[in-house]
């Protein structure tokens, strides 16, 4: 029903729209007659095509509801043969995550036997590794020891060579000085000596010149009686010799062997007269 009034409000829309384009402004009464005429044939054309259209409609409607039982028929069919597939596919599929689970688990196995035995493997080697290296470390610190002790022992023995030599060169500079002390001293002394003796033979050739130039005045020729020559001596001691070398020869022998020196002579004049 409501398909069909607006169908004929469509119409009449139309049939409206024509009579005032075509028609001018005086003839739209006329043109609205027509229209409303126009109108009711319409609407007579209109109910004869809703009636084909109803029946046309119902056959279709039958149609639809054999093809919709025929579709329902194949459709639970299609079902049926689906839920088959999708179960022969569950199972298909848990055949095959079970053999993919047990090869999984299979791998996992033999990873995990090959993890063991790569670990075992690497802590053997890790082991033997460590038990070269702590013996290399200990040959090592052994022979540190013997070298450091070796070393040690060359030390001592250059510190002892070192010291043994320091007291050879402190002893030998020691008897080095002592040796040059005691030169120096022997020096000292035999300059002593000399200077007592240079001394000495000065005074003695001092008192010998004195008792000369008081015996005879220093002449070799002079006679007192039976004493003759510079120390007048007696003739007999001169032995028939009268030279000077002779006298001085004969006068040294009387003094040293009377007095021990010509000092000691002099002295024995002073205190006598004669000598």
């Amino acid at each position: 029903m409501t398909f069909k009034h607006n169908f004929k409000k469509v119409l009449s829309a139309t049939a409206f729209a024509a009579a005032l384009v075509v028609a001018p402004a005086a003839n739209v009464s006329a043109a609205t007659n027509d229209a409303s005429s126009t109108q009711q044939s319409a609407t007579a054309t209109s109910q004869d095509q809703a009636a084909s259209q109803s029946s046309a409609a119902n056959q279709s409607s039958a149609t639809a509801a054999s093809a919709s039982a025929s579709t329902s028929t194949s459709s639970a069919t299609s079902t049926s043969t689906v839920k088959k597939t999708t179960k022969k596919a569950k199972k298909t599929t848990k055949k095959s995550k079970k053999k993919t689970s047990k090869k999984k688990a299979v791998k996992k196995v033999a990873k995990k036997t090959t993890k063991k035995k790569a670990t075992k493997k690497a802590k053997k080697t890790s082991k033997k590794s460590t038990k070269k290296t702590t013996k290399a470390a200990t040959a090592a610190v052994t022979a540190s020891a013997g070298q450091s002790q070796a070393t040690d022992q060359q030390d001592d023995a250059a510190k002892k060579a070192a010291e043994a030599a320091a007291k050879k060169a402190a002893a030998a500079k020691k008897a080095a000085a002592k040796k040059a002390a005691a030169k120096k001293k022997a020096a000292a002394k035999k300059k002593a000596a000399a200077k007592k003796k240079a001394a000495k033979k000065s005074a003695e050739k001092a008192a010998k010149y004195w008792i000369a130039m008081r015996e005879s005045g220093g002449y070799y020729t002079a006679r007192n009686g039976s004493c003759y020559g510079r120390y007048q001596l007696l003739i007999s001691y001169l032995g028939g010799d009268l030279s000077k070398k002779n006298q001085e020869r004969t006068a040294d022998r009387y003094v040293y062997g009377r007095y021990g020196s010509w000092v000691n002579a002099k002295r024995f004049w002073l205190a006598h007269n004669w000598y």
